[in-house]
């Protein structure tokens, strides 16, 4: 998106009938064109009239752009025209209705109005004197839906925590590992680094962005721990043994980072098994939430927050099932200080009263970039356009659409259903391996449906995310009998009397 908004500005140069009398190409024209673009692009969506991927080749793209910026600027409307005619048709569609990859990236229009105006107003609140409002905007929004999402008090800006808007749940890993480093180190490790001593724990269902955050920070690749035999959940009991003997060896537990609805299965780590081991031996824990955490907006889903009033930090990307457009990652901390103090920097350009006196919020302390977006404002849009009774109704419909594309891999012979907790359903085709990989090759083929593969146990499965606002009931059938009449052109080679029986579902609830 903002890629695409620099492009717009270096073609166009500028906006003509900028003046107090409107022309066609006015500001205020030119944004009900863009309206009209994005409303013909959902409905397009929702009618599946596109396909989910394009069918392209490397450099199919580059070679329709122009070769250099103008250096004349050109009418915003050859621009628009150009984003009809090479972007669009050259995207991923996430919020199509049959886009069941990885896990869902959504949006709505209250999100995209509430971005459009915090890109107007081009804020950029690092310090609560680069914007009081911003700021405290932020502030609000996030003890609201820490609220909405029955999480603990101890997350909340009355009390020593607190919320920040990361761009996603990377970043917040990142700063949680950070946070975590220092306390553990009572602050040495401000001036001298990890030397060698701190590890990070999780286990292989960690999100890829944990090893990544523990590489950059210095801490080398994390200690997994083994799961739960059956289920793709850490094991507790593996967890204190291990601390115990680093604790022997003279390393020091820093972090556990622990995923509520992992990437490749949802499963659900037990938090507060897990949190009983991390106090004893004074590691931080951060509970990564970054796609099922939106779950528990619906009091039926609570469950999922079991053991989290005992967590350091906690995240959710509000990108994913709370219709926000991305990049909005909620992120928060039981005590600020420990984030604040490791991050804290003062030149002297960045000193001010307000600062000083420390009673603000100074966002830059806790993130790795230096400049704070306004991005509560789109968050704030969704919240008080929704309501939570809203965004309970949205989650609940993905909830159904999961649960129907569930019974129909149940009801269909041939097919195994390997588990389902909450928006997402794990399949393959009975048989060995090679039939699943070729059916997923199958799919990709047609452009009209998309699945990403995941591995439990050495079986070859495949994942489908249900969670686009523009789905329905019609198009889970519809992706389904794609699937199906994808998968009877592969050759079954098994004996006729192989057992065609699922295995025991992995973490289904």
């Amino acid at each position: 998106m903002v890629l695409l908004v620099i492009w717009a500005v270096s073609l166009c140069g500028r906006l003509r009938g900028m003046s107090v009398t409107p022309s066609d190409d006015s500001f205020r024209t030119v944004i009900g064109e863009v309206a009209a673009i994005l409303e013909d692009y959902w409905e397009d969506l929702r009618e599946e009239r596109l396909p989910v991927t394009p069918d392209l080749r490397p450099g199919d793209v580059r070679a329709m752009l122009p070769d250099r910026m103008p250096v004349h600027g050109e009418p915003i409307r050859d621009v628009l025209a150009d984003v009809r005619r090479v972007v669009m048709p050259g995207l991923m569609h996430w919020q199509h209705p049959s886009f069941l990859g990885y896990y869902p990236t959504q949006t709505s229009p209250a999100s995209v109005v509430g971005e459009l105006l915090a890109s107007g107003l081009a804020v950029q609140h690092m310090m609560w004197s680069t914007g009081p409002a911003a700021t405290e905007l932020e502030e609000a929004v996030l003890d609201h839906l820490a609220v909405a999402l029955g999480l603990p008090e101890r997350f909340l800006s009355t009390g020593n925590g607190g919320g920040v808007l990361q761009d996603s749940a990377s970043s917040a890993v990142l700063v949680a590992v950070v946070a975590a480093l220092y306390r553990a180190s009572g602050g040495r490790w401000r001036e001298h680094g990890t030397e060698g001593r701190y590890r990070l724990y999780c286990t292989d269902q960690a999100n890829s962005c944990v090893p990544k955050a523990s590489r950059i920070a210095g801490l080398g690749e994390p200690t997994l721990i083994a799961t739960r035999a059956g289920t793709c959940e850490m094991d507790p009991r593996t967890l204190r043994e291990q601390l115990a003997a680093d604790r022997a060896a003279g390393v020091v537990p820093a972090i556990v980072v622990t995923s509520v609805g992992t990437t490749g299965t949802c499963a659900i780590d037990p938090v507060a098994a897990v949190a009983a081991v991390c106090r004893e031996f004074g590691a931080w824990l951060h509970v990564d939430a970054a796609y099922a955490g939106s779950a528990a907006i619906c009091p039926e889903n609570r469950w999922i927050n079991e053991g989290v009033e005992h967590a350091d930090s906690y995240a959710v990307n509000c990108h994913k099932w709370l219709l926000t457009g991305p990049p909005c990652d909620a992120m928060w901390v039981a005590d600020r200080h420990s984030l604040t103090a490791a991050m804290d920097i003062r030149p002297p350009f960045l000193r001010n009263q307000a600062s000083d006196s420390g009673d603000v919020t100074d966002f830059r302390d806790w993130q790795v970039p230096l400049m704070h977006p306004f991005r509560a404002l789109k968050l704030w849009f969704v919240l008080r356009t929704h309501g939570v009774e809203g965004l309970r109704a949205h989650i609940r419909e993905q909830l159904s659409h999961a649960a129907l594309f569930a019974d129909l891999v149940r009801d269909s012979p041939g097919f195994e259903l390997v588990s389902h907790s909450l928006g997402l359903v794990c399949f393959r085709l009975a048989g060995d391996n090679a039939r699943t990989e070729r059916l997923r090759a199958d799919l990709d083929a047609t452009h009209q449906i998309l699945v990403t593969p995941t591995t439990v146990d050495g079986r070859y499965i495949l994942r489908a995310a249900l969670g686009s606002r523009l789905a329905s009931q019609t198009s889970v059938r519809n992706a389904w009998a794609l699937v199906r009449e994808t998968a009877a052109s592969i050759p079954d080679d098994r004996p006729a009397s192989s057992e065609t029986s699922p295995a025991a579902p992995v973490g289904a609830r």
